[in-house]
């Protein structure tokens, strides 16, 4: 695996209802920031893709959103880890944009980055639509059952969207993703 494409809430941290609102609100998940660390230090490239429709909602503010990721970024350092490009949808949930996950346009954008094609891309995410956009942008869907990941398991269950592996949390995946 060259490239692992990330969402944010409920992967990398606590997924907060009805969302996360600020820097205070923002509490990484236990594990995450050692197994990004990990991936770093293996020396693949770590992208965050994460739909934020509280910007369009007029709920969260551009500037907060950046605050918000100036935290996380910060607590990934004290682990030695980083972000390589971390790439957000602020569009509204019934937008037809091209970026919303189900839609694989951040997915996309990241492998066209970094010139990593779909086979050597994995996607970790927490939700059905987190596997759709894999699916749709023909990389690898792992669901971690953090956040809404043990509804989204069920419900993928019976669909043809399945995904290539599920773990518990993103820590409880790095092993698998080493050996790929």
């Amino acid at each position: 695996m060259k490239l692992v494409l990330l969402d944010r809430d409920g992967v990398i941290n606590v997924n907060t209802e009805p969302f996360v609102a600020s820097p205070a609100d923002w509490m990484p998940i236990p594990g995450s920031l050692d197994a990004i660390a990990t991936l770093n230090q293996a020396g693949m490239r770590v992208a965050v893709c994460t739909n934020q429709s509280a910007i369009a909602r007029r709920e969260l503010c551009p500037r907060a959103l950046d605050a918000i990721h100036r935290r996380m970024n910060g607590a990934l350092a004290t682990h030695g880890g980083h972000i390589d490009l971390l790439l957000c949808c602020p569009h509204h949930r019934h937008s037809r944009c091209a970026c919303r996950k189900p839609a694989p346009g951040m997915l996309l954008r990241a492998m066209a980055r970094f010139r990593v094609a779909p086979e050597a891309t994995c996607f970790l995410g927490d939700s059905e639509s987190d596997m759709e956009a894999a699916w749709r942008a023909g990389c690898a869907g792992v669901l971690v059952r953090t956040g809404h990941g043990v509804q989204a398991e069920a419900a993928l269950a019976s669909t043809a969207i399945a995904p290539a592996a599920v773990f518990d949390d993103l820590a409880a995946t790095t092993s698998w993703l080493l050996a790929r």
